[in-house]
């Protein structure tokens, strides 16, 4: 009986961590299509969370989940909303791999809200951590004073802090992460939807990419993230994600040819290895505390 037991959940966990993986995949299309579109950030952002809500619509209908709503999913709402939209204008002002690097940030921001917040004193390993991604990211804002994308990196890194909340929030009490995503997607929507009927392109090669956004970028990928955290350890998870930072500037500089800069380059390769070991030594660290208990 046991054997059927941890035959079943080792079943579950490959099967989510493939979730996890494809989600990550798709998230990383993200820059290139953005790319692609020569359309102002809110109307790409308002156009493809139209595209999403179907998705996700279709999910909640197949699941007989009904969208809830409560101050937590609505704040929740608010930081998938904010995620959206600052990702989106981000990667028209700034270069898609200093886009999503300074959004990977996000753990970073957790620990800082935390203590903040919820006056959780941060560890050791915690402010290690923040000052070695503090000297990645000072490293993208050297780079962009000489080639410009100031801005882009500032909403990128503030994106990072609303993807926080998005983490945070979703622990909270009665919280429930695919109402806040749903409810995040209409808001992004909505805002969008006057920028959208300013554009004039509409070529083939700009629906495209705004569908292929929506559907797999948005609402495909959130659904199949949310399914596999349910059951993908922590480390495995964190692991995983990693390839996002890593596969979207290649994906953009394969197919649009935009380059980063060297310092840039460091940035990157510091934060990201920082976030990844981080979640990998916490995790290890909690089943032992866990044991000697």
């Amino acid at each position: 009986m046991q054997q059927s037991v941890d035959k079943a959940r080792s079943s579950a966990q490959r099967r989510g961590t493939l979730y996890v993986f494809l989600a990550a995949v798709l998230y990383s299309i993200g820059g290139l299509c953005i790319k692609v579109i020569p359309w102002n950030g809110m109307a790409i952002n308002g156009g493809r969370n139209m595209v999403a809500l179907l998705v996700v619509g279709g999910y909640l209908v197949l699941t007989h989940h009904r969208p809830r709503w409560n101050r937590w999913i609505a704040l929740g709402a608010a930081c998938v909303c904010g995620t959206n939209i600052l990702f989106a204008l981000a990667n028209k002002m700034t270069t898609a791999a200093n886009a999503i690097v300074l959004q990977f940030t996000a753990p970073i921001f957790v620990i800082v809200l935390s203590l903040l917040f919820w006056r959780k004193k941060p560890q050791k390993l915690d402010v290690t951590v923040c000052g070695v991604t503090l000297a990645g990211v000072i490293c993208f804002f050297l780079e962009s004073l000489e080639m410009g994308g100031m801005l882009g990196n500032i909403l990128a890194l503030i994106s990072g802090l609303t993807y926080a909340g998005v983490f945070l929030l979703n622990d909270m009490p009665d919280s429930d992460p695919i109402s806040s995503v749903f409810w995040g997607d209409v808001c992004s929507a909505v805002l969008g939807l006057p920028f959208l009927l300013q554009e004039t392109d509409f070529t083939a090669t700009t629906l495209t990419s705004l569908v292929i956004l929506g559907a797999f970028q948005v609402g495909l990928a959130y659904t199949l993230m949310c399914e596999g955290l349910k059951t993908t350890p922590a480390v495995t998870a964190s692991l995983v994600s990693g390839i996002e930072p890593v596969l979207n500037p290649i994906l953009v500089a394969i197919f649009y040819h935009e380059m980063i800069g060297p310092l840039s380059f460091v940035g990157a390769v510091i934060v990201v290895g920082a976030v990844i070991s981080y979640n990998v030594i916490r995790s290890r660290k909690v089943p032992a505390a866990a044991e000697k208990q």
